[in-house]
């Protein structure tokens, strides 16, 4: 990595969100690693996709192993079906503790690592009612890292970088692709084929679909 620059980890999912986050990430000036997280997962498509976008962002890739299986509780590590008209609530698509654990293994590598700078593509709009995805934890993570880190003892500041916290899918979509996102490489759905091609009946797809069609940009994704 080039030390004249700050380092930042920055969590890529895959998806269009970490897409954003990390040429964000990347245009204001940090050096970026990229941590996806295998945690057992519905599908791998979204990892094959990490690799495509951090790829064409010439980014590098770690990737980190965590069986979320094990506990399951959520259709995306259990048996249970994905909902297709949409959701009221905290929807069985939450995975338990999901950011926190993924927080923490980029804080790990961030220490590691010597970067200062955490970014995450967690969002409080189009969020889909994930507790994990408000400003109260993140802000609340951020204080724990500081403590909890011999990097904070020493008085190096964490911060928990959250560029997508209030913006809507289309102001998301926008600044993306102002940056150059090539967003036909990601992957949103929760139940995307072996392809990677989406089910458009989701949660997710619907939201990303009402992204681009208020955006008014076309939308590259990949459908059944």
């Amino acid at each position: 990595m080039n030390k004249s620059k700050s380092k930042a980890v920055v969590l890529v999912s895959g998806g269009l969100d970490s897409a954003t986050t990390l040429a964000m990430a990347r245009d204001q000036g940090f050096d970026c690693l990229a941590v996806a997280v295998d945690y057992g997962q519905r599908h791998h498509s979204e990892l094959d996709a990490a690799r495509r976008v951090t790829d064409c962002q010439g980014v590098p890739l770690k990737v980190l192993q965590v069986n979320l299986r094990e506990i399951g509780g959520s259709a995306l590590t259990a048996d249970i079906d994905v909902p297709t008209r949409g959701s009221s609530g905290i929807p069985v698509t939450y995975v338990p503790a999901r950011n926190t654990i993924m927080l923490s293994l980029a804080l790990g590598q961030a220490e590691v690592l010597g970067a200062n700078a955490i970014f995450i593509g967690v969002n409080a709009v189009d969020y889909s009612g994930y507790p994990d995805c408000r400003p109260e934890f993140i802000t609340s993570y951020q204080a724990m890292a500081r403590l909890a880190t011999k990097a904070g003892v020493d008085g190096a500041e964490m911060t928990i970088h959250t560029p997508l916290i209030s913006l809507t899918k289309a102001d998301i979509i926008r600044q993306g692709t102002a940056l150059g996102v090539d967003y036909s490489q990601t992957v949103s759905c929760y139940q995307a084929d072996s392809e990677g091609r989406a089910c458009r009946v989701c949660d997710s797809c619907r939201i990303r679909l009402e992204g681009f069609e208020s955006a008014e940009i076309a939308d590259p994704t990949r459908y059944v």
